[in-house]
């Protein structure tokens, strides 16, 4: 019985769920938005099911094709397949099996415009990101990052069945968020993606460097999230979010510029993970109250 347990906590662990969390956390708002008011739960549950098949067979290929560099980071040496608690081949099965899964269920149950996002984020995550930037470009996770960006438009498109300028707006927001969310956390790891040889900013460039680049990417940020406001016809409620929320950001942002340590930037990367949550949170509660739910 242990054994079995193992296992399967070795197979969730390829799914990297923590990331998922956060893509369900601008999924569902996303859906309430495009909604105006609660979709049907059925649609909310098969798009959730969906999506973290999708994105669990992202990241178990992703595991795959990095379970060299893996074994080699402190950070990341304990995952299933750098121990050998999965075997490469067991984790691609895995993975496709979830692709196709989740591809099956979101076209049978939403429609294939949400099918064929979900999937073509994995391909471009593993295939553009993975195998081709993270290991030859600093602008690995700023390119790579749309594949995280997807899911607002898996969502949207769910309840509409279309995509226009504010599910892109939405896209835009997520995108520009994960450069500094990201960052921070990689100067707090930044031996660990040099003696793996990642190329990830903070290794190629100063301390300095990066906090100015975390610092100009949330200014971008928070205009979007600005933005998004009258493109998506939101109220109040999101107004306010945006604006207080962007503003403690980008004071984060700053304390980082200042101090130029990786106490700082943890800071930063722990509040970009609540700024997220609240402000899709906002979101949702601000259409909510509006249609009156």
């Amino acid at each position: 019985m242990r054994s079995l347990r193992t296992r399967i906590g070795a197979y969730v662990a390829l799914t990297k769920p923590r990331i998922i969390e956060l893509l369900l956390v601008t999924t569902v708002p996303t859906m309430i938005v495009a909604e105006r008011g609660l979709p049907s739960p059925w649609l909310v549950l098969a798009t959730v099911v969906g999506g973290t098949a999708a994105a669990g067979g992202a990241n178990a290929m992703n595991m795959v094709a990095d379970r060299d560099i893996d074994k080699v980071m402190k950070r990341t040496r304990h995952r299933p397949l750098a121990t050998g608690a999965v075997t490469p081949r067991a984790a691609l099965t895995f993975a496709i099996a979830l692709e196709v899964a989740a591809f099956a269920l979101l076209w049978g149950t939403v429609n294939l415009l949400s099918a064929v996002l979900a999937v073509s984020a994995c391909l471009f995550y593993v295939f553009v990101y993975t195998l081709w930037l993270k290991r030859t470009s600093t602008s690995n996770i700023v390119i790579g990052g749309a594949a995280g960006a997807v899911p607002v438009l898996v969502g949207w498109a769910a309840v509409t069945g279309t995509l226009d300028w504010a599910p892109v707006v939405l896209f835009a927001v997520i995108f520009y968020w994960t450069p500094p969310h990201f960052w921070a956390l990689a100067i707090r790891y930044r031996d660990d993606y040099a003696r793996a040889e990642v190329p990830m900013l903070p290794v190629v460039a100063s301390l300095r460097t990066t906090a100015v680049r975390i610092l100009l990417y949330t200014l971008l940020l928070w205009a979007l999230t600005v933005l998004f406001a009258p493109v998506a016809g939101m109220g109040h409620i999101y107004v306010g979010a945006a604006l207080v929320l962007g503003g403690i950001f980008t004071w984060y942002a700053v304390r980082l510029l200042r101090e130029a340590t990786p106490g700082a930037a943890m800071r930063v990367f722990t509040w970009s993970i609540s700024y997220i949550t609240l402000l899709f949170g906002a979101m949702a509660l601000d259409q909510l109250v509006r249609s009156g739910v």
